[in-house]
């Protein structure tokens, strides 16, 4: 088969790209490294709808993220994912501060959100109760908010499968040849190769790998890294907004963050580094953060810390995104150093990436007739009685819980593993299990053999995100005890 388009990367670019395609007669393959969608830097995100004032309104960035914001009420009804506009609140802790406010509010009038509104220090404070008495002032930001960065990436790629889209995972591309008007892309370890008329490359940190590969742009993607710690849902320190300080050069700052699934992250911090897969965190910037934010917030506690994880943004010289054809190989789209705000702007990359495509000679033709639609997710955590009593009429499973922390039911994971998630991190995502205070140390297990039992896999061959990270590797009873 020779597809229309291949699109390299399924984080929240690939995969708008796919979702936007598939709404056209077209044959598209959306191909990842990993083994599932949004395992790259998509699942280590701070989960945030910007705002659109952070960014200049000559960058690519601004234009992207403005358009995209009112975008995800409409893809929430459509794909029924965790979304919460809750606000973003900037608020300034000196006079200082308060000029920086003042350019942040009118760059975002300037990129047309007209929604911002200034605060005086009481203002703010009857907005937000948790916000330190401390604040000088500040303002609001209505339409931001905040989202499941990974559930959002896997809605996208489970419709656009729907609708008609190849997902080709454990993929990594070594190799693009462009011959006789196709590109022939190569596959590691393995004969398989996959040709497709145009090429899409989303390839987040990989970027700049994957465009060499193909004899296309020789740029250099660094890694920005963030550490964000997440505190317990009975945290005293959770706020009702968003709450940013004022930013620094290369950071939005240290945030205080009300995640979508109810409990409360604070990070990130930012660190230029050089290895793509450091995403060690370590105790001494916790303290750091932790400094940072407890004069934002009240009720901040390094006792409701129940994990930590880094997040790397693949950064660019210029720091801005690079969405553009290649001018050196023929039918290639560079959609590259899509950092922060890259979340926000994704519903909008992937249409302007389909703009971009169009303009390079790719016929679109829109779609007839209904579009499939997906079936709805179960969380029993938010349902009322009655409605828990009829899907246990359905089936008993929605009322045997295997994650207690967060409430999810034998079910719920069951659902996921049908959906192709048959990794303990995929499940993970999909339906929040483990993701508690106690971080799977109960469930993991229950887990395990449920996957094991849906998809078939033994327990031995089962991972934790694919590759070689298997979970059971022998047994107690081959371990050798030698004497002394």
């Amino acid at each position: 088969m020779i597809y229309d388009v291949a699109i390299i990367g399924a984080g929240v670019s690939g995969c708008s790209t796919a979702w936007h395609l598939s709404h056209q007669e077209l044959k598209v393959v959306l191909i990842d490294k990993e083994c599932d969608s949004g395992f790259g830097i998509t699942k280590a995100n701070s989960g945030i709808v910007h705002g659109g004032f952070h960014h200049p309104v000559t960058s690519l960035k601004a234009k992207l993220e403005v358009e995209a914001i009112p975008m995800f009420d409409r893809m929430k009804e459509e794909l029924d994912f965790p979304y919460d506009k809750c606000g973003i609140i900037v608020a300034a802790f000196s006079e200082e501060q308060i000029e920086t406010c003042k350019k942040l509010f009118a760059q975002g009038h300037a990129n047309g959100v007209d929604t911002l509104k200034w605060c005086s220090k009481e203002e703010l404070l009857a907005m937000e109760p948790k916000l330190s008495p401390e604040t000088c002032g500040g303002f609001f930001a209505p339409e931001g908010g905040v989202i499941e960065p990974y559930a959002y990436a896997f809605r996208m790629a489970a419709s656009a499968k729907l609708n008609g889209v190849d997902l080709c995972y454990d993929s990594k591309i070594t190799k693009g040849e462009f011959n006789d008007g196709v590109w022939t892309l190569h596959i590691a370890g393995s004969d398989r190769v996959i040709k497709s008329r145009y090429v899409v490359n989303a390839a987040g940190l990989y970027a700049d790998e994957v465009s060499r590969c193909c004899n296309a742009e020789n740029f250099t993607i660094t890694p920005r890294k963030g550490e964000e710690y997440l505190l317990d849902r009975n945290s005293a320190g959770r706020p009702e907004h968003v709450i940013f300080p004022v930013p620094s050069k290369h950071s939005k700052g240290v945030l205080v963050i009300p995640t979508v699934g109810g409990t409360t992250m604070i990070g990130p911090n930012a660190q230029m580094i050089e290895d793509k897969s450091d995403t060690a965190t370590n105790a001494d910037t916790f303290k750091n953060i932790l400094q940072l934010v407890k004069p934002m917030i009240s009720g901040i506690s390094e006792k409701d810390c129940i994990t930590s994880f880094a997040g790397l943004r693949p950064v660019m010289e210029g720091e801005d995104f690079y969405i553009a054809p290649s001018e050196i190989v023929p039918n290639f789209i560079q959609a590259a150093g899509i950092q922060s705000p890259g979340l926000t702007a994704s519903p909008a990359v992937g249409k302007y990436i389909m703009k971009l495509l169009a303009e390079a000679g790719l016929t679109m033709t829109p779609k007839q007739g209904e579009r499939k639609m997906l079936p709805p997710r179960h969380e029993v955590r938010n349902l009322t009685t009655e409605e828990v009593s009829a899907l246990h009429d359905e089936c008993a499973g929605y009322t045997e819980f295997v994650c207690r922390c967060e409430k999810i039911t034998r079910a719920e994971i069951v659902e996921a593993v049908r959906h192709g998630h048959t990794t303990l991190d995929g499940v993970k995502f999909y339906t929040r299990a483990g993701m508690g205070r106690c971080q799977g140390g109960f469930c993991a297990a229950k887990i395990m053999k449920i996957i094991s039992e849906t998809s078939g896999i033994p327990l031995e061959e089962l991972t934790k995100r694919g590759g070689e990270s298997k979970l059971i590797v022998g047994r107690l009873g081959a371990l050798e005890v030698k004497g002394e």
